[in-house]
């Protein structure tokens, strides 16, 4: 599948709306509800046994992704502000909740990710995060950006996932 060339165009997500997929231990995308169809634009099949990452915008910083995979591969939840890249080029924005769903006996069943819509507050607040965390990374850097990602969460009195998580909800009311 060949990425789309990003655009300016925001497609909304409702405050209804309720995205979801699952993936597997890789990433590769094994379910998506059809809301998740209907806002990003591609079919169920071209999205299906694809890596997540081809929804990625080039605005979002690399750091966010490795604090999300660190922590889920860990089995700790993350709620995280993503910019996600639409078929037709355009973007929408989604606070999304991803969780590592077990099986009964305790082994790795999928990656599950919820999203919904976020607050014009929290949208305003994390572009400038993460507009400051990707300048960083092109011009210095992954290693560069991830510091001043660990420098956000201190400042912020972040100290694990669970006050990460607060930390992003409370910036949706």
């Amino acid at each position: 599948m060949t990425r789309p060339e990003p655009t300016d165009v925001e497609h909304e997500v409702k405050s209804v709306d309720l995205i979801v997929s699952k993936s597997d231990e890789a990433g590769n995308i094994t379910y998506v509800n059809p809301i998740f169809i209907k806002i990003s634009g591609y079919t169920q099949a071209s999205l299906l046994e694809k890596p997540h990452a081809i929804l990625r915008h080039p605005d979002m910083p690399k750091v966010i992704f490795k604090y999300l995979w660190k922590n889920i591969k860990e089995g700790n939840d993350v709620v995280a502000y993503v910019k996600n890249l639409c078929a037709d080029g355009g973007y929408y924005w989604v606070l999304a909740t991803v969780k590592m769903a077990k099986n009964p006996d305790g082994s790795f069943r999928n990656y599950m990710s919820t999203r919904r819509c976020i607050t014009k507050r929290a949208k305003d607040i994390i572009i400038v995060l993460y507009l400051k965390l990707l300048d960083i990374e092109k011009k210095e850097g992954e290693e560069a950006s991830e510091a001043i990602f660990e420098r956000f969460l201190s400042e912020n009195g972040i100290t694990d996932s669970n006050s990460f998580n607060e930390y992003m909800k409370n910036l949706n009311k």
